[in-house]
């Protein structure tokens, strides 16, 4: 296997903790600094079908993004269906699955200035297939990076069981980025954070504030996610939504939260909160979003007279079989990750990055001793 070129293997304490983030960042600030970087996914657990392929979200993510001229089944080796562990500890193919990895890692690398590995959820996940994001990282020759949620406590306890399995391995850990840090604690979470990892022997590399247009979802994320269906509005599915509001007083007060990125949430028979909608829509041309959109739940329709109203606007509007309590509770519990093509939020990803994680430091952590 491929032992020269560079590579860093970014692993987290727990899923959605930031590590897709992290290396999307990674992958635009180490490409200013050394020119072609190559990534591989080795084990994924949510997939997508690609030409008859099962690969990884994330792989596809990164791979339109950044174009990085693999193919996407070297960047997404293994998918984890439903069945596969079942299988696995019916029939164990280890060696397999670990030269499948190997080879993978090999075109991933080819002709590239480094690589970037990504894992899946802890250091410990995939040890059912004897496959842990621990094991990944030895058998490919990786340092570490871990990213973690902001906080001081509960990260560097998470952070220390993780170590246990990495050292296990005999895996070194470079350092360790704090996500999702409230804005105003930044130097303050960062300060003890930095003594008390310090402690354990790790360095803290950044600390990344929370960003609100990271976790905002879109209109399309959350018509799936409430099991609806556009009745306008199908070419706004990528509107954001910054918060979600249930229409559950009079029109009259329900008004004065109308602002722009509030969705709506209203039964489909409350005719005076989805005219109240209409009209405050209608009030603003169509390029100014006076609202983000309007959900009809319950499976309940107005007169057909107002169906044809909302077809004949510019307001965006869903209807779900959801009850308002059961769709405001799923957007609520919803994991937004970022999407192919989502330029404005991958932008800010890069910023985020390039401003508040001590790249050139990791470089330097990466390089061979004199």
């Amino acid at each position: 296997m491929n032992a020269v070129t560079p590579r860093i293997f970014v692993a987290a304490t727990q899923q959605n903790d930031g590590k897709t983030t992290t290396a999307l960042g990674l992958f635009a600030a180490l490409s200013r600094r050394l020119g072609r970087i190559g990534f591989i996914k080795p084990v994924g657990q949510r997939f997508v079908e690609v030409e008859g392929k099962r690969i990884d979200e994330d792989t596809v993510l990164i791979d339109q993004t950044f174009a990085v001229k693999v193919p996407l089944e070297a960047m997404s080796p293994i998918a984890i269906e439903p069945d596969f562990t079942r299988r696995y500890i019916e029939h164990a193919n280890h060696d397999f699955l670990v030269r499948r990895i190997r080879n993978s890692f090999d075109r991933a690398a080819w002709e590239k200035d480094f690589v970037i590995v990504e894992g899946t959820g802890h250091a410990g996940v995939g040890s059912v297939f004897d496959l842990s994001n621990a094991r990944v990282a030895s058998l490919l020759g990786c340092k570490v990076l871990i990213v973690t949620q902001g906080g001081i406590g509960k990260p560097i306890d998470e952070i220390a069981l993780n170590k246990a399995l990495f050292d296990q391995e005999g895996v070194e850990i470079l350092g360790v980025i704090l996500n999702k840090v409230t804005p105003e604690k930044l130097d303050y979470v960062g300060d003890f954070a930095r003594r008390g990892l310090r402690r354990l022997g790790i360095d803290l590399l950044g600390v990344v504030p929370a960003e609100p247009l990271l976790t905002s979802p879109t209109l399309g994320q959350i018509c799936r996610t409430v099991k609806g269906a556009f009745l306008n509005g199908m070419t706004e599915t990528r509107r954001r939504v910054r918060k979600v509001m249930i229409g559950a007083m009079s029109a009259a007060h329900a008004i004065e939260y109308f602002e722009p990125g509030t969705l709506v949430v209203t039964p489909g028979d409350r005719e005076d909160i989805i005219l109240a909608a209409l009209s405050t829509a209608s009030l603003n041309p169509p390029d100014v979003k006076a609202i983000a959109g309007l959900i009809l739940s319950g499976d309940l329709f107005p007169h057909q007279n107002l169906i044809e109203m909302i077809k004949s606007s510019h307001l965006p509007a869903i209807a779900s079989p959801f009850d308002s309590y059961a769709v405001a509770s799923s957007i609520h519990s919803m994991t937004v990750k970022t999407l192919p093509g989502d330029d404005e939020k991958i932008c800010r990803i890069q910023a985020l990055i390039e401003q508040h994680v001590e790249v050139d430091r990791l470089l330097d952590k990466l390089a061979p001793p004199l």
